[in-house]
Order: C-alpha cells, then sequence, then structure tokens
C-alpha cells in the first residue's frame, strides 16, 4: 500500500496505485506509518501526490501519526498535496496543525 525511500536520512512514504485515502486502508497505513517510528528522531514525510481524496478516517490516520511522531521526538510533514484535498485541510484548519509542503524538494530541506 505504501512505498518508502528514504532522501538524506528522511524516510518518504507515498501510496502505490491508490487515490484514495479512506476508512478501507486506514487501519493497515496507520500500522505502517507508525511503524517508521520505532526509532527515536525519525524524520518522515509523507508524499500526498495523486491522493485526490481523503475521509475523516484519514485525517484521523494523519492526527495519529503526528502525535506518534511527537512523543518520539520525530517529525512528520506532508508534501504535494492536491488542491481539491488542501480545501478539506483548510475546511478542517488541519494546515495550521502539520508542516506542509508544496514539493518533496522544499519538504526534504526544512528539516535541516
Amino acid at each position: 500500500m505504501l512505498k518508502t525511500d528514504k532522501i538524506n536520512n528522511v524516510i518518504v512514504a507515498r501510496f502505490d496505485n491508490i487515490d484514495r485515502f479512506n476508512a478501507l486502508i486506514t487501519e493497515p497505513v496507520k500500522e505502517e506509518l507508525k511503524s517508521l517510528f520505532h526509532k527515536p528522531d525519525t524524520k518522515l514525510v509523507l508524499n500526498l501526490e495523486g491522493i485526490r481524496f481523503i475521509d475523516s478516517s484519514g485525517f484521523g490516520v494523519f492526527l495519529s501519526i503526528l502525535k506518534t511522531a511527537n512523543n518520539s521526538h520525530g517529525q512528520f510533514k506532508l508534501c504535494n498535496i492536491e488542491p481539491e484535498v488542501m480545501e478539506l485541510f483548510r475546511l478542517l484548519q488541519l494546515h495550521n496543525v502539520f508542516e506542509i509542503h508544496d514539493n518533496l524538494d522544499d519538504c526534504i530541506k526544512s528539516f535541516s
């Protein structure tokens, strides 16, 4: 469901052949993302490129992962959010909660 790479000591996760992040897949995705924080000070980017829809359970996963990151002194950032999905982030005021970058390069550079 997720593919991960490591770039400059930052884990980059992205969805593989999925354009909807909804209740059908949130639990396994949440567990997979949480497992990436098994070491303290982990830096994780979730690249949302290609995700055209996120439901409330998907936003719940983001909040859960942010809490996991904070508890392990890690960092969790988002990038490449499609315009229609960004509208939902704004509507829910979550653009004030998460660190969001327009592209992956800027997001990775923001960790230094």
